[in-house]
């Protein structure tokens, strides 16, 4: 096999390229999305700079509908790679750009599809439900796919004796029980994210300030979440903090929607909830690795791509599309 030259890996998003530091990367990004027919989907959770260049924010539902209707030619996804698996399989005649191919999922690595396979034959008169938060060919193995927008919806939507499967959130699967009765067979995965906020330090946290509102995503532990306000998606979130008449607010989430929050509420007071170790805040390293520079990049060698096998886009389509039915009946 012949070794790629220094100009392949460069294409392929392998080898850093030098930017020139007079560049307006903005306005460089701007002229390359009109050149290129391109859409930059952000998750809440990317840095400000990335955020403030999208032309559509949000949490996995809002972007996979977003990827659904796009008509753009290629569509940068500025999140990690399990999001642009999904944007492939909505629009698998588009190409699909991921500025670092190394933006991962803890969640999605917790849940290896080979032995999810051996998991699922164990309950085979179980329907599964897998969270957006997992790999394209462990959707591919799925019946239906959820968001922690619309989890609880779409479990309430099925006859209350079809057996479930809910993979690969323990954390959300536990708190989706608990709000629908039911009793789901989880997968024992987690988000290292959501899993090492200190139910300590948050308590301290909460004596400094006792006006201040605790809200949580529910990929956080049973036990942090018995002491929130409001539990909800990043959306959900956002909302809440929007509609609420109160001016502090702990925030249990990955800390890059809080930018989103300061935007929309700007006189008030946001304050991210304390992990568990030395860190100042909860940020995910994944969804960290993407760079405005990189976005860039990204956009002007349209690479690295992220591609999905064919068969994976037929499976994987069939949950999703069921999700996006289900989620347009409850108007989510």
């Amino acid at each position: 096999m012949e070794l790629d030259t220094l100009e392949e890996l460069s294409r392929k998003g392998f080898i850093d390229e030098k930017i020139d530091p007079t560049l307006d990367l903005f306005d460089e990004i701007e002229k390359l999305k009109k050149e290129k027919n391109a859409i930059i989907l952000a998750h809440y959770y990317q840095d400000p700079d990335i955020q403030d260049i999208a032309d559509y924010i949000g949490d996995s539902l809002g972007l996979s509908q977003e990827a659904a209707k796009t008509e753009a030619d290629i569509i940068v996804f500025a999140g990690v790679h399990f999001m642009a698996e999904t944007a492939k399989i909505l629009s698998p005649g588009k190409k699909v750009l991921l500025p670092d191919i190394k933006a991962g999922c803890s969640l999605a690595d917790s849940c290896p599809p080979h032995l999810f396979k051996i998991f699922k034959e164990k309950y085979p008169d179980h329907l599964v439900i897998t969270y957006v938060n997992c790999t394209a060919e462990l959707k591919a193995m799925s019946d239906i796919v959820c968001t922690s927008t619309n989890a609880v919806q779409i479990v309430e939507s099925l006859p209350k004796d079809q057996k479930i499967i809910f993979g690969p959130d323990k954390n959300l699967g536990a708190w989706v029980s608990k709000k629908t009765g039911r009793d789901l067979v989880l997968w024992n995965g987690a988000c290292m994210v959501h899993e090492i906020f200190s139910r300590e330090k948050i308590t301290k946290l909460k004596e400094r300030h006792p006006f201040a509102k605790f809200i949580a995503h529910p990929e956080c532990e049973d036990a942090v979440l018995q002491m929130a306000d409001y539990i909800g998606s990043t959306t959900g979130l956002l909302k809440y903090t929007t509609n609420s008449d109160a001016k502090e607010f702990i925030v249990a989430t990955e800390s890059g929607i809080i930018h989103q929050m300061e935007k929309a509420n700007p006189r008030k007071t946001f304050i991210p909830a304390p992990p568990n170790n030395n860190c100042a805040c909860n940020d995910c390293p994944y969804m960290k690795r993407n760079t405005l520079e990189k976005l860039y990049l990204c956009l002007k060698n349209e690479s690295p791509e992220v591609t999905v096998p064919a068969h994976i886009i037929i499976k994987a389509r069939k949950p999703i599309e069921r999700m996006l039915e289900i989620s347009a009946q409850f108007g989510l």
